[in-house]
């Protein structure tokens, strides 16, 4: 039997499938609203009933429109075709080519341009897999989320519709106007922009690029927690910890647990076990554990404070970094120590305030005030002024000494090779023949030079005539062998890496 060209009535077809109605007697009934026509052909298919044109089903608080379905006498389960809608609590809509619903277990199986509509979130797939009593829509055969500021991309996705979020799994791909993102496994709320990373995941634009496996990332506003020992890398700079927190309105960031800024361009690491840094004003500050590493290709000094301080020079790209209290550094040509030092990354310039000491081999170099700069890859230049005194052991017991008010020295492949003292010079040191010591040689001038090599004196000038004399090694008295303002402080000089962190008592 075949009708067309109008309306069945609802009562007509309601006697149709009654053997449905009386299977389901305990459940739901899948109402047929309307349909053009109908057809039932037991030939074809066995206890179907075929309804065509503008067909219109019901079932608890869903709604289906599509063109034409089959609907089955004995199971609650409707397949619809061609331009299928569902309406779900007048807040859900899905979209396919072909529907099979399951009135029984409320599960409908879609295929053929999938879109899942909720509200102002869209998801769109060729195969779509959705539970009606959870609101969990699943899709393994890729797909698109779309949100009023985010798409998402995936291999396999789930949608919990009522929960407000989408886990996606495997070549998960997320693009903005503002970044894009490449992950293994992201959990996204699109209510609250929130993504949380639970697998390897890169955010990236052309600027920045954030790395990490675990963690929160707000796509609206571009705030982040992130943990496992993220990487986020930001104009030449490389910041990782065990965790980061940023804000971005503010550039606001807090790393925490082991925690480093890589400053690429200009060579200069910071560490701590906590660096709070603002990422727009490119400061940081760290005051546990504080370390700096300022290296080359061929070395590296690594200095310790109480305090380490980050901030832009006003040369754009260069930085100023400063240390306060109890400063030590190690290399393995150079020590020293002061209370606060500043280095610039512009010259590689260190300058050492608040009696500073420098060790280079046996040589102890003081002053009130250090500078030293980096010439080029080799030659490094450092100014001593006010009160200089650079000490050099000859033996266990015998010290050479050269003092005056200011002094610059010379260093070339990590080689102190020469010293000029400017005004007030004295020196102290033992003259050699060839069969050893032979005395003492006591000089003032205003003008000295003294040359090294291996960080061992072998010759002293004077460029005035000297006031000086030679003491005999048997008359050499106590008072002669030691410059006023002697202090040799070998007992402080750092050794190693590790004694830069030891504290004064």
């Amino acid at each position: 039997m075949f009708h067309t060209g109008h309306k069945v009535p609802i009562s007509l077809l309601v006697l149709l499938v009654l053997p449905l109605a009386l299977i389901a007697q305990n459940k739901a009934e899948v109402k047929i609203v309307q349909a053009d026509s109908w057809k039932n052909n037991q030939n074809i298919i066995k206890n179907a009933n075929r309804l065509l044109g503008d067909v219109i089903i019901d079932h608890a608080d869903i709604r289906m429109w599509c063109d034409s379905a089959y609907m089955y006498s004995d199971t609650n389960i409707v397949d619809a075709f061609g331009h299928v809608h569902i309406l779900k609590a007048d807040t859900l809509n899905m979209y396919a080519r072909y529907i099979r619903y399951n009135g029984d277990t409320k599960w409908a199986l879609a295929t053929g341009n999938v879109k899942l509509v909720n509200k102002t979130v869209t998801l769109t797939t060729d195969t779509l897999n959705y539970d009606m009593n959870q609101g969990i829509g699943y899709y393994d055969d890729y797909g698109t989320v779309q949100d009023s500021t985010n798409t998402l991309h995936s291999r396999i996705g789930e949608y919990y519709t009522r929960l407000d979020r989408v886990y996606f799994k495997t070549e998960v791909d997320v693009t903005t106007d503002s970044y894009q993102m490449i992950s293994d496994t992201l959990v996204y709320q699109p209510k609250t922009g929130i993504t949380s990373i639970v697998g390897p995941t890169t955010i990236f634009n052309e600027k920045d690029t954030l790395i990490a496996t675990a963690g929160f990332y707000n796509t609206q506003s571009g705030d982040a927690e992130l943990h496992q020992f993220p990487v986020i890398k930001t104009e030449g700079r490389n910041i990782t910890a065990s965790s980061i927190y940023y804000n971005k309105q503010s550039g606001d960031g807090l790393a925490i647990g082991q925690a480093s800024i890589h400053d690429v361009a200009n060579q200069v690491i910071i560490k701590g076990n906590r660096i709070a840094y603002n990422d727009i004003k490119k400061e940081s500050l760290v005051n546990d554990s504080a370390l700096a590493l300022f290296y080359t290709a061929k070395d590296t000094l690594f200095m310790h404070a109480d305090t380490l301080k980050t901030v832009a020079d006003t040369i754009p790209n260069e930085n100023i970094v400063q240390a306060y209290f109890n400063v030590k550094f190690f290399r393995n040509d150079l020590q020293g120590k002061c209370d606060s030092l500043v280095y610039y990354t512009k010259d590689s310039t260190l300058c050492l305030f608040n009696d500073p000491v420098l060790w280079s081999g046996d040589n102890q170099m003081t002053s009130d005030y250090m500078e030293m700069v980096r010439k080029d890859s080799i030659n490094q230049e450092f100014e001593m002024k006010q009160n200089a005194f650079i000490i050099a052991r000859e033996d266990t017991v015998r010290y050479n000494q050269i003092k005056g008010r200011n002094m610059k020295g010379y260093i070339t492949r990590n080689d102190l090779y020469r010293i000029d003292v400017d005004g007030n010079g004295q020196s102290v040191y033992y003259a050699k023949d060839d069969k050893g010591l032979i005395g003492l040689n006591k000089a003032q001038a205003s003008t000295i030079q003294i040359r090294l090599q291996e960080s061992k004196v072998t010759r002293i000038s004077f460029f005035t005539t000297p006031d000086g004399q030679l003491v005999p090694l048997a008359d050499i008295s106590e008072l002669d062998k030691l410059l006023p303002g002697f202090n040799w402080r070998e007992d402080i000089r750092p050794k190693s890496f590790n004694d830069i962190f030891i504290k004064e008592k």
